[in-house]
């Protein structure tokens, strides 16, 4: 039977078909039907929007509409055929349909240097400087589900866009031993950032936070995300904030305090 509810909609022009919020709808209505995330049945979905803050472009919206009755034993169903259907294996490391989101942990750290090139270092520093540090994809925080396996009970590196740009040993000075995310808090979605960053704070049990942003006025916004993303998860998480020159020196490190 119909009814006036609430229903997910999808905006299939913003919708690029990464998946994201595929894995984030407990119900299992949302797939991903030639190349677009899709509500596969009203009845499967229950109008809640946990899948919202998992799309990156804000294609997905709650609306009221008429649509079918969520059903709950449906859902049931669903969810006993997909798992039928699924051959019994590890989980495996996507978060979406959208290669660039494929989460990918890796174990000793790969050289830097491409094949056939040569350095002049040795000992210490050239481990030091040709080596990756890198321990996980994806690293952009549009792209970073807050579920990702290696957020949990880490120290995190939040890294403004241009820094390993300007910074030479970012691997080796910021990058090692730590999870990454990055971004530009000029160009992207300041408050999507924070809601993001909210959702890993209260969730992943994070150790540490160090931003590491450029001098120049519009990196200041980055660390104000992360403080103000703690401060709505309602937790308190050591934080440093390092700025970079944009010739690439290190010219403030500083505690920050989270209210």
């Amino acid at each position: 039977m119909k009814t006036v509810r609430k229903i997910i909609q999808i905006d299939e022009e913003l919708c690029d078909g990464c998946g994201n919020c595929v894995p984030s709808c407990a119900e299992g209505a949302l797939e991903i039907i030639d190349g677009k995330a899709r509500v596969i049945a009203d009845i499967y979905c229950d109008g809640l929007g946990a899948c919202l803050g998992e799309c990156p472009m804000g294609a997905l919206e709650i609306v009221e509409r008429e649509a079918d009755e969520f059903d709950e034993e449906a859902v049931e169903e669903l969810l006993a055929q997909k798992k039928e259907e699924k051959p019994a294996q590890a989980a495996p490391a996507f978060s979406g349909g959208c290669p660039s989101a494929r989460l990918q942990a890796f174990g000793s750290p790969a050289p830097a240097t491409a094949a056939g090139t040569q350095t002049n270092l040795s000992g210490t520093d050239a481990a030091d400087l040709t080596q990756s540090a890198l321990s996980h994809w994806p690293v952009q925080i549009m792209l970073v589900p807050p579920t990702a396996p290696f957020l949990k009970g880490a120290d995190l590196l939040v890294l403004a866009d241009c820094v390993p740009v300007a910074f030479p040993t970012v691997h080796r000075d910021f990058i090692k031993g730590k999870a990454v995310m990055m971004g530009c808090p000029k160009l992207d979605n300041a408050q999507f950032y924070i809601e993001k960053f909210a959702q890993i704070c209260k969730e992943s049990g994070v150790k540490s936070i160090t931003a590491v942003v450029m001098e120049v006025p519009c990196c200041g916004g980055l660390p104000m995300i992360v403080k103000k993303g703690m401060e709505m998860a309602g937790v308190k998480i050591p934080m440093e904030e390092v700025v970079i020159s944009t010739r690439g020196q290190i010219l403030q490190r500083k505690q920050v305090a989270v209210a």
